[in-house]
């Protein structure tokens, strides 16, 4: 179904958004090579997110453990092992930053990187003429006095973070120093400052936000806006929501302030969707699935779009969006060439979103990890999982878009369909620059803190 742009009465003031905007993975750092490159990350082997030696064991229970005797975690007796800093978007890669220093902009990052250091992949080798990276995983030290933990003993996960990570950042590749206050408060203190620096010239702020991820931090006052909230992890998770809705708000007060609102395009979007070792049931909520599953509750993210000058306040756009093409919508927007020796993914959604452009920006969209993989053509989507394409799941999202009714046997035409595009895009990708570590079970339906059962479903997860 073509779908055509449409105005909400009251939307001004409101960003544009698309309903169906997609992460390019489940999991975060693939989705910041395609943000990042504007292709499928599989096109230039990056396939598995960057973890460090020790998290390969742990994800393999957290993922598995479970007392369902056919849920073994699958460990790849090939996996080779590769640095951390050596994992990531290779040099060769023409980033967004790269692409738009051509047109004269100064590129600034801030927050989480995780596509590489080593070997020409950290952010000021990329592109990024000033990068202020994450040193460490906590959001304040531990025993702030200002500071609200939330840990979540059931998860290994959580457990290992809590014990391995430290509170800093780092700049362009300098010696980590402990930041001001709140990551999330100080990074956007510097994205503020950033702005300000370059009120009076061509900038691209890439500020990616480590909020709302684990280990859970949230400020003392943002704990306490919400004392309705029984939960404790729930009302951590609120309270840094809320910081990171005061850093959106904070940007944009700023751009105001220099009177660049208007001719700014502010891209808004997750890495992908929650986590289910959050241990919190309705993060995805009316989706099924987690993060580090492609059911639409781990790639199914928030998109929006901000640019006055250009596209009118409070459109809705319904057809399929992804996250590459961010890369294309902002080189269009800032008059920079594509790359032109390459295959880019992504297009310019601006004449979408204001109706100059006929048809949908998609047809057809695939997330591919290792034996994990699914497509969506048109309405339909198609996910298989496991070494031995153990579970298919066929999907109507016209009639079922949060994927409760499996069509596989009653549709076998379109399995056949699916299966050929799947098959045709998987032939053009490249080998994985690294090998997957483990394999392990995740639950559709049941979040990790929650007993399972020989009739719950779930994927193979392979990372």
């Amino acid at each position: 179904m073509a779908a055509r742009p449409r105005h909400r009465d009251g939307g001004a003031g409101r960003a544009p958004a698309f309903t169906t905007g997609y992460a390019a993975n489940a999991t975060c750092a693939p989705s910041r090579a395609a943000i990042l490159s504007g292709r499928y990350g599989t096109r230039f082997g990056f396939e598995f997110t960057p973890t460090p030696a020790l998290m390969g064991p742990i994800m393999g229970i957290v993922t598995s453990a479970s007392p369902v005797e056919r849920r073994p975690s699958l460990a790849n007796p090939a996996f080779e092992r590769v640095a951390l800093e050596d994992m990531g978007m290779p040099a060769s890669e023409i980033t967004l930053a790269e692409t738009l220093k051509t047109a004269g902009y100064h590129t600034v990052h801030i927050g989480k990187w995780h596509v590489g250091e080593s070997n020409g992949m950290a952010a000021y080798d990329q592109g990024f003429d000033e990068s202020l990276a994450m040193g460490g995983m906590l959001f304040l030290p531990e025993d702030h006095p200002d500071v609200v933990n939330s840990k979540q003993e059931f998860d290994p996960i959580d457990r290992f973070l809590w014990t391995q990570t430290v509170y800093a950042v780092r700049y362009n590749g300098g010696p980590a120093f402990e930041p001001r206050g709140h990551v999330t408060d100080y990074y956007t203190d510097e994205a503020v400052r950033v702005i300000e620096a370059n009120r009076n010239r061509p900038f691209f702020l890439y500020l990616a936000h480590w909020a709302i991820h684990t280990p859970l931090q949230s400020t003392r006052a943002d704990y306490d806006a919400y004392p309705h909230i029984e939960s404790h992890t729930e009302r951590t998770y609120a309270g840094m929501i809320r910081g990171l809705d005061r850093s959106v708000g904070r940007v944009m007060e700023a751009l105001r302030e220099h009177g660049l609102d208007e001719n700014t395009l502010v891209i808004f979007t997750s890495d992908n969707g929650g986590a289910g070792y959050l241990g919190l049931p309705d993060v995805n909520r009316p989706f099924r699935g987690w993060k580090m599953t492609f059911f639409e509750g781990g790639v199914h993210v928030p998109y929006m779009l901000r640019w006055p000058a250009r596209v009118p306040a409070g459109q809705v756009y319904d057809a399929p969006v992804h996250h590459f093409d961010l890369y294309a919508t902002a080189a269009a927007a800032a008059g920079a060439p594509m790359p032109a020796n390459r295959t880019m993914d992504g297009v310019d959604l601006v004449p979408y979103a204001v109706g100059e452009a006929s048809g949908v920006p998609h047809e057809t969209l695939f997330w591919t990890q290792s034996h994990y993989r699914a497509v969506r053509h048109g309405d339909w989507k198609l996910q298989r999982s496991g070494p031995n394409d153990e579970f298919l799941w066929l999907f109507d999202l016209a009639s079922d878009p949060t994927e409760q009714h499996n069509l596989a046997t009653a549709r076998p035409d379109k399995v056949a369909e699916l299966d050929a595009l799947l098959a045709a895009h998987l032939a053009e990708q490249a080998p994985p620059l690294w090998s997957s570590r483990a394999a392990g079970a995740v639950s559709i339906d049941k979040h990790v803190n929650q007993p399972e059962s020989p009739d719950d479903e779930y994927i193979y997860y392979p990372n």
